[in-house]
Parts: C-alpha cells; structure tokens; sequence
C-alpha cells in the first residue's frame, strides 16, 4: 500500500531509484515566499510526491513503463529565510550539480521564481536553450510588490537572459505587460487561440528552438481540471490540448529539463496534485521514448 512506500517520486527504491544510474532526477523546491494571492504552493511538491504513489507505472499515453529509465527523487530544498535573491542562488547551485551529473532535471514547486534559478543551472551547460511556457499568466513584469523576483516576474527574468520563450494557454497580463510583449516581439499563445485554431500546436514547436526548457505552471489548466492553484483563470487547458503539445514538442526538439510549480494543495481534494505526478511521469515517458 501507498503508505509503506518511500516518500518518493511513485514509491520508487533501489535500483528505480538509485541516483547514479537514473536518467531522471526530481528536485522538490518548498517555497512560495512572493506568491500574491493564496499561498500554499511550499506543500505542491510533498503533495504531488504523494500522489505519484498512486500512480501506475505503466503509461497507456507512451505505452510502456517509463520509470525503468530510473527517477531519483532528491531532498527537498530549505527554504533561504534572507530572501528571494539566496534562495534562488541556492537553487541554481542544487541544480546545477544535478545538471552537470547528465541527469534530466525535473523540478518541483513551489512558486513559479523558482523556475528562474532551474533554467540559469540547465542553460550552463545548454547554451542555446529555449523555454516553452505553459501559463495561464505572461508573468512578464519587471517588479511586483517591489521585488524583481517575484513569482510574477519570472518570465522577465528569463527574457534577460536572452532566452527565446513560447507562452501557451496565457489569458492574464498587466498593461506594462502588454506594452512589452508587443516591444519584445514575445510569441504567446492564448487559450483562446489553443481552442479556436487547429495550428496553434505547429505554431508553438516552430517558434522553439533546440534545445527546451518545459515550464508548467499548473494554472495553465483550467481551474475545472486543476482547480489547486494560488491564481487560478477561468478559459484554461484541458489535459488532452497539454499533453498533445508535449507529445509534439519531443517528438521534434530536445526536451532537456522541466518543472511543474504552483500547485496549492485544497483538501480533500487531491484532483490538482495528481494530474501534476500524471504530468510529470507523461513527461518521463515522452523524453525517455
């Protein structure tokens, strides 16, 4: 039973999970310290490692047992109590070991800042990479709240530097956004567009690079699916529309790291924290096929 496994991503130990030879290697990252509205995210990665267990390891969507590539599951990371800048330091360093090993990084949050830190360590050793950005906001903003490492502003950062990033499913922007997304020639992709065009999935993959960075942000989905979220927006993805893009994307470019941030566990409900460890191990599947 779930309860006798390890505290690890689906239970996984011994040599499923043995780090030196796994391809794949999560990182939990506890930490919502900018979020802006409900907070909660510093219990997604626990609860989506929870949820995993109930997974079954057979994949009907790749067909096949995808953990037998090996996922390490690593200790979470403590919070920095100085602040967004050491803490974000501190993520960049535990990921940047874990990138430099050769392992695929699969970050969990968490807010979404943390994604700054995870893909400043991937691109330390991927000089070229592109970030595909699923979202239901641009988080594009310099500053909120007074601090350029918000949660809000992740998406900016990454922008400086000088990363090419897709956003797909966004439907919330400021005006200051809005402004810079027409200035910066930024390629989004609204959930609007994701349900009215038949191109938009073609449209996402040729705008990337090689290779790519996978952010999921949960409130990309629409609140119906993923209703566990700190900023959730009506009009989202479905799981069909996510997981075709993912499918397309590695089917065609180099998928070489990602995370999923933002879920904000609601009990009893468990629907958000399980279509994440879905997520993830969909992800797994696709990059190891």
């Amino acid at each position: 039973m779930a309860a006798s496994m390890p505290e690890s991503f689906l239970g996984l130990d011994g040599r499923d999970a043995d780090y030196t030879r796994a391809r794949f290697a999560v990182l939990p990252i506890p930490y919502d310290a900018t979020t802006s509205f409900s907070a909660g995210t510093r219990d997604g990665p626990r609860a989506i490692i929870t949820a995993s267990r109930q997974l079954e390891d057979y994949d009907p969507g790749v067909g096949r047992e995808a953990y037998r590539a090996g996922i390490a599951t690593l200790d979470p990371l403590e919070p920095d109590a100085r602040g967004p800048e050491p803490m974000l330091e501190r993520i960049y360093r535990a990921a940047r070991k874990v990138v430099r090993d050769g392992k695929f990084l699969i970050g969990l949050g968490g807010e979404h800042s943390v994604t700054a830190a995870l893909v400043r360590a991937v691109r330390s050793r991927h000089k070229r990479l592109c970030v595909l950005q699923i979202d239901a906001h641009a988080d594009l903003r310099d500053s909120y709240h007074g601090s350029p490492h918000s949660h809000a502003c992740v998406m900016r950062r990454i922008h400086d530097m000088g990363i090419t990033t897709v956003g797909v499913g966004i439907r919330s922007f400021s005006r200051e956004e809005a402004r810079f997304i027409r200035s910066a020639g930024k390629c989004l992709i609204s959930a609007d567009v994701c349900r009215r065009s038949d191109d938009w999935i073609n449209q996402a993959v040729a705008t990337l690079g090689d290779p790519v960075y996978v952010t999921i942000d949960i409130d990309g989905f629409d609140p119906a699916y993923a209703p566990g979220t700190g900023t959730p927006e009506p009009g989202g993805l479905d799981w069909y529309q996510v997981t075709d893009l993912l499918a397309a994307v590695a089917r065609q470019r180099q998928v070489v790291a990602a995370d999923v941030v933002e879920v904000r566990p609601v009990p009893p409900s468990t629907a958000t924290e399980y279509l994440a460890a879905r997520l993830v191990y969909r992800l797994v599947g696709l990059v190891g096929a």
